[in-house]
């Protein structure tokens, strides 16, 4: 039986709310409000993490973590983490040994650039907007293919789950690369 496919136009045609559909049809992004600020250099940078750390002002900043090994999340979280008003929320995996797995598992005391940081901060996750697909995914995905490939190179994750995958992987006679 042929499977039929829907054109990518009929899916995102159909996909939204009715009210998100109007305020993007009248050119209308939902980012786009007066207090919806955007920071370009590192100067205004570090100036917002400074006023936050040192206010009572309300915020939501939204930043992209990695693992939070790096980048702007690392000045966020070594301003903000020491103060139980705060709220950080992970959307998503944090691999083992980082940073953002260490808050993430609730550790009350962080290393953040060679000096101690308290959480006082709460610490939330929400999942579903991982873009890290689960073993039981990635097998259908690699023995669901038409064609199967002649090797699967396992690059990226724990020494443990890369492990197992590969087990899996060598039952359904795929050669598995380290």
């Amino acid at each position: 039986m042929q499977k039929k496919l829907l054109k990518p136009t009929a899916i995102s045609k159909n996909c939204g709310g009715k009210e998100a559909k109007q305020k993007l049809n009248n050119h209308r992004h939902p980012l786009a409000f007066e207090q919806c600020i955007t920071v370009e250099s590192h100067r205004e940078h570090q100036a917002l993490v400074n006023r936050l750390a040192s206010t009572d002002e309300p915020a939501i900043v939204v930043a992209a973590s990695g693992m939070c090994e790096g980048g702007r999340i690392v000045n966020y979280l070594k301003a903000l983490l020491p103060d139980e008003r705060n709220d950080v929320l992970f959307a998503g995996y944090q691999a083992q040994g980082t940073l953002g797995r260490a808050i993430q598992s609730g550790d009350a005391v962080v290393d953040i650039d060679n000096e101690q940081a308290e959480v006082n901060a709460q610490i939330h996750t929400i999942s579903g907007y991982s873009a890290h697909a689960d073993q039981n995914d990635l097998l259908k995905f690699v023995t669901g293919v038409t064609k199967q490939p002649k090797a699967v190179h396992l690059i990226h994750g724990e020494k443990e789950a890369k492990r197992e995958l590969g087990e899996k992987l060598e039952a359904e006679g795929i050669e598995v690369v380290y």
